[in-house]
């Protein structure tokens, strides 16, 4: 039978198309399974990230009568349960309960205390509204327990009833109360009181004696014009009265001193009267409410121009009411409030953000009382018209905003706004502080110092072995540093934080010594070897001479460490730390920039040398040598011609050390302090945004605050990596040098003249 003689040809080169065509598969579906996995990691950290940046949301959930008993002018309470079960109104010696799921009355408790006596003032001990006092015409004082029982049936049904414990009125003035303020301890309670007549006192009552048996009244100095408002902190230190002229008087208590006025403060628009006062969660930031209806919070700073060393500064102002403002209730959980104003309206604010976050149109009729739920879910308002009013509250991250993340904000405890990042506190009431500018701060401080140090040796070392060393030295030389791109960073961390940190603080004269004396020494020994005869360099094999610099060096930095306390003597009086602190007004903390810039930089000059390498080895042998054949010293075709040509692979090199240092972690962590402060001094820590995850994610509770911003900066250092990553193959940057010059006379003439 015949044969094909093409037969024998065309099926290996049919096999090897397949081949062909498989590998080219197997390339597309690699690389398109690469995009798609970046793609999904940014949609992933971004679908996290976007609820952050979710506008609020309130929604009218109940709407109830009271009954008429409850509906006069005089002043009430509201409350509502933490499952949005009960809901409390109090007024005129009633208190009401209504089962918010029926939306019927559910017990009226009729106070036989005071179904005699007017009430004219209610002040509530605490945020969770569960001790109320309340002041009467007669001038007395009626302590109240208010809360509920849960129960459960012999069916399993849960039911939760109400229960009031009411003590007997307490005497304290012949005049009519106006004005009450309350708190309560451990000790027992105290009492501001202000009087139709115009008397201020301060009453206290031990926590064994309910009946007032025992109870100290003291008079307070005469505040200059009409009491609007007062307002009693935690700490029992601290009362506040706001006047009709528009001042809030501090008065300083304490149980050793008599009273004393201690200041008097401007806090409102000329001739308005200040409506309202009242603490955020906390005690430490004072809500003033006017009635031309601004708000804004104001705090005790320190002030070195002020003779009591402290002062009553403006913190935050919110959206203005149009009406002024009637009713106030802080939030027990956040750093947020709501206001009620005249016209009906409800306003929810947050104070670390500085916003006013939602408006509620309650009605036509002034608000009596409103009070937050317990969790910070919903909002309850009582108005003028006899409506309760209950909203639900979508608002899970009130207290992060671009302002809070990038910018400087006025927390409470600061003198002065600032950029500040204290995810929490041994405290519930200090207020989170996420702002992500001394992180993004810190990774950039991190990684410009250690782009410092590694890309002049990266670059120069890649330089010296592609160009001037011999190519056996050269071949033992690369895998070396090669080869400590391999060290695990956790170990570098570790080396860095418990044996150079300590090290460097002992010998930082030395380290300053090395800084002079080794470049003088390199410097001294090429022109010692420009100056040495032929005859004697003949001997060293061309591309060795790097090793006749290594003993010199070597016998440089042992001369610098033996000589460090002469150093310190000679340069720094005696003691480098102290004239660090005197001179520079530098303080030297163990862990440092300088220590991560030592240390990260040693673990991205492997990255950078071998793809500067590469470039620089890859540039033509013809072309350098049609350099030297026409005049070019080394270093000039070194200079003009090979750093051209390879401008493209070192800027690559940069540029992926660069997304190296951004992205790295362990480094840092074990290394810097963790400090986050906006501070370019070499010898501070700082925190970068990658050792912030690694610290706060374990201790971030899922969905919260914390944990999206989190993502948020992973998202961040996710898109500043890429960008670096993919910046090395930008036309734009390296459109210039894509291809090898060419070299031709006129060119090398032209260069070296």
């Amino acid at each position: 039978m015949p044969t094909n003689p093409l037969r024998h040809v065309l099926g290996p080169v049919r096999v090897r198309s397949l081949i062909d065509q498989l590998a080219r598969a197997v390339i597309t579906v690699g690389g398109l399974a690469t995009i798609v996995s970046i793609l999904g990691i940014f949609f992933f950290l971004f679908r996290e990230v976007t609820p952050l940046f979710t506008a609020p949301s309130a929604k009218l959930s109940q709407r109830l009568s009271v009954p008429a008993l409850l509906s006069d002018a005089g002043p009430a309470q509201v409350a509502v349960d933490e499952h949005r079960e009960i809901a409390q109104v109090f007024t005129s010696g009633a208190i009401q309960f209504f089962d918010l799921a029926s939306g019927r009355p559910v017990v009226l408790k009729m106070l036989s205390q005071l179904t005699t006596r007017q009430v004219t003032a209610m002040a509530s001990g605490g945020g969770t509204n569960t001790r109320l006092a309340v002041g009467t015409a007669a001038g007395e004082i009626l302590l109240l327990k208010v809360g509920t029982q849960t129960e459960f049936s012999e069916q399993g049904e849960r039911r939760k009833r109400p229960n009031i414990q009411a003590g007997a009125p307490i005497p304290v003035t012949n005049s009519p109360i106006v004005r009450l303020a309350y708190r309560f301890n451990d000790q027992g309670s105290l009492f501001a009181i202000a009087t139709k007549a115009g008397r201020l006192f301060i009453a206290s009552l031990a926590v064994d004696d309910p009946a007032g048996t025992d109870l100290k009244i003291t008079e307070l100095p005469q505040a200059p014009g009409a009491v609007t408002s007062l307002a009693l902190d935690a700490s029992l230190e601290h009362l506040y009265v706001g006047t009709s002229d528009g001042h809030v008087v501090h008065i300083g208590l304490s149980d050793t001193q008599p009273p004393e006025v201690r200041a008097s403060y401007a806090v409102a628009a000329s001739n308005t009267a200040v409506s309202m006062l009242g603490f955020l969660s906390g005690d430490r930031s004072l809500v003033v409410m006017a009635d031309d209806g601004a708000v804004s919070t104001w705090g005790l700073v320190r002030r070195s121009d002020v003779p009591s060393g402290w002062t009553l500064a403006q913190m935050h102002t919110f959206r203005s009411h149009a009406a002024p403002v009637t009713a106030f209730a802080p939030s027990q959980r956040v750093k947020g409030f709501v206001t009620g104003d005249a016209k009906g309206n409800v306003f929810l604010h947050h104070a670390t953000s500085s916003q006013t976050l939602l408006r509620m149109a309650i009605g036509e009729f002034p608000i009596r009382a409103v009070a937050f739920a317990p969790k910070g879910d919903a909002v309850i308002a009582l108005d003028g018209a006899g409506q309760l009013s209950l909203y639900q509250v979508q608002n899970p991250y009130p207290e992060v905003t671009l302002d809070t993340l990038f910018g400087k904000v006025w927390y409470e405890g600061y003198d002065q706004p600032a950029s500040v990042w204290q995810s929490s506190s041994g405290s519930d009431d200090v207020e989170p502080k996420l702002g992500l500018l001394p992180l993004a701060f810190g990774t950039l401080k991190g990684t410009i110092y250690a782009l410092f140090l590694a890309v002049p040796i990266a670059i120069f070392a890649a330089i010296c072995t592609s160009q001037f060393m011999h190519h056996d030295l050269r071949a033992t030389v690369k895998p070396i540093i090669e080869v400590m791109a391999a060290l695990p960073t956790v170990v570098l961390g570790f080396l860095a934080g418990l044996w150079l940190a300590p090290l460097l603080e002992r010998m930082l004269p030395a380290l300053a010594g090395m800084a002079l004396v080794l470049p003088m020494l390199v410097i001294l020994a090429s022109f010692a070897w420009h100056l040495c005869p032929l005859t004697m360099k003949r001997h060293v094999t061309p591309g060795n001479e790097a090793l006749m610099l290594m003993p010199l060096l070597a016998i440089g930095i042992g001369g610098c460490l033996w000589a460090h306390s002469l150093f310190e003597v000679w340069w720094f009086e005696g003691n480098i730390k102290t004239w660090l602190s005197t001179h520079l007004g530098i303080q030297y903390d163990q862990r440092n920039a300088l220590v991560v810039g030592i240390v990260m930089g040693f673990a991205i000059v492997p990255v950078i040398y071998s793809i500067a390498e590469e470039a620089l080895s890859n540039v033509p042998k013809s072309q350098i040598a049609g350099s030297l054949a026409l005049g070019a010293t080394r270093w000039q075709t070194v200079l003009h011609l090979v750093l051209l040509s390879a401008s493209p692979g070192i800027f690559s090199g940069v540029m992926i050390g660069f997304g190296r240092a951004i992205g790295e972690t362990m480094i840092v962590l074990m290394a810097t302090g963790n400090t986050p402060i906006l501070d370019w001094n070499w010898a501070n820590g700082f925190r970068t945004l990658s050792a912030n995850i690694a610290v706060e994610i374990p201790e971030a509770p899922h969905g919260g605050s914390l944990y999206r911003v989190l993502f948020l900066a992973a998202l961040l250092l996710f898109i500043v990596t890429l960008v670096a990553k993919t910046a090395r193959s930008c036309p734009v940057l390296t459109s210039h040098s894509r291809t090898v010059p060419s070299v031709d006379a006129v060119t090398i003439s032209s260069s070296f003249g």
